[in-house]
């Protein structure tokens, strides 16, 4: 009992270097807490030992950048409100190689008129690529903000785009 304990408050933290540059994955009581963009900061790279779990994720990680996997199965920390909860099971219902608009996801999950506040959400999301937010677009689609900035938003369409053929 006292081991299961020890594991549960157990946090790891580790980065790699992806073709979006280096990411780092955070866990914490088994569950994957947090994705980061380290936007190549080697001195935030540093990192503590990391986990099976931690490795799994980078293991997904790898398949879904070669084109093989299309959706994560990895164990998530939930979001920290239920509105925040009804946003990510939307994100995690759009198809691989598609996009939406903030306002059609927010009617999808039966809070249209919210466009901005599923904006506003999508910017918190702890856990981008895994959780899919890049594939949700403004307005006529243009790209809206990202966490690892409109650059990587625009590859991130681009490259799911690319792997639907």
């Amino acid at each position: 009992m006292q081991q299961e304990s020890i594991l549960t408050n157990y946090s790891s933290f580790s980065c790699r270097r992806m073709p979006v540059g280096l990411i780092g994955i955070r866990a914490h009581g088994g569950l994957v807490t947090e994705l980061l963009f380290m936007h190549d900061e080697p001195s935030t790279a540093l990192s503590a030992p990391g986990s099976s779990l931690i490795d799994e994720a980078f293991r997904q990680l790898d398949a879904w950048f070669a084109g093989k996997l299309r959706e994560f199965s990895l164990p998530l920390a939930e979001p920290r409100s239920a509105f925040e909860r009804r946003v990510r099971e939307g994100l995690l219902s759009i198809p691989y190689g598609t996009t939406v608009s903030y306002g059609e996801l927010a009617a999808a999950i039966g809070s249209p008129g919210a466009a901005r506040t599923v904006g506003t959400a999508c910017g918190r999301n702890p856990l981008p690529i895994i959780v899919p937010c890049h594939r949700v677009v403004g307005a006529r689609g243009r790209i809206g903000g990202y966490l690892g900035g409109t650059e990587m938003k625009r590859w991130l369409i681009d490259f799911e785009h690319g792997n639907c053929g």
